[in-house]
């Protein structure tokens, strides 16, 4: 009886020791660079943001679509064309002033003025800086490069031929287009989105991801035209 007994506890050992052995391969197989599982965030108006981590960065997957800062104060929606030419406070729109159709996908429309409150983002996110912009574009390749690789594929929402997108950095631009004026365009030809650094007074840095094309571009934007915002993590 003795001998059947220690038959039958030696089998369970050995497979103790074994599985402490696969347990212990795979934690040694865990790498620092694995990918960094999904967290979201949630605004004020209870939108809730996919996040993405590239580099040392993690960014909002969405464009930011909020209606209030974070103190809950309203930011004022406008829609009459001349009262937006005119606004050198803070303002945001829905492209072509249509919010049923385009909130969900492509966010607001916002002018620089609302960026330049500090209160736009949820706690703990704010807009980029312009050096933000380029610390992503820069880990991505440079701009000449950094378009496509930060844009959503296919031609669901850009326009053809969408060229070089192969959103290898999760990113998922969207080109929302702009309001410049009384005046809506390029839907689904550029997603152009603001930092919060100005470069004058009239004018903040901006990157320009274009439907035609695999670049990135910066330039100094006009304040107060409509344009995207993504949040980056502090």
């Amino acid at each position: 009886m003795k001998k059947k007994t220690q038959l039958l506890i030696f089998p369970l050992i050995l497979m103790g020791m074994l599985l402490m052995l696969t347990n212990s391969c795979e934690k040694d197989d865990k790498k620092d660079d694995d990918p960094v599982p999904d967290i979201t965030v949630t605004d004020i108006d209870g939108n809730v943001y996919h996040t993405v981590t590239i580099g040392t960065q993690v960014w909002m997957l969405e464009n930011l679509k909020v209606t209030k800062f974070n103190d809950g104060t309203a930011i004022p929606l406008v829609t009459d064309g001349t009262a937006w030419t005119n606004l050198v406070t803070a303002g945001f729109c829905w492209y072509d002033n249509n919010e049923a159709t385009y909130k969900n996908t492509y966010g607001a429309l916002y002018n620089w003025y609302t960026v330049n409150t500090g209160k736009l983002s949820p706690a703990g996110w704010h807009v980029p800086t312009d050096a933000e912009w380029t610390t992503l574009t820069s880990y991505l390749g440079g701009l000449s490069v950094a378009g496509g690789k930060l844009k959503e594929t296919g031609t669901t929402h850009w326009q053809s031929p969408n060229t070089g997108a192969t959103n290898e950095s999760g990113f998922t631009a969207l080109p929302a287009g702009y309001r410049y004026m009384s005046t809506f365009t390029t839907l689904g030809e550029n997603g152009i989105f603001w930092s919060s650094t100005e470069d004058s007074n009239d004018y903040s840095w901006v990157r320009n991801i274009g439907y035609d094309r695999s670049d990135v571009e910066r330039y100094p934007g006009f304040k107060r035209v409509g344009w995207s915002v993504r949040c980056v993590k502090d």
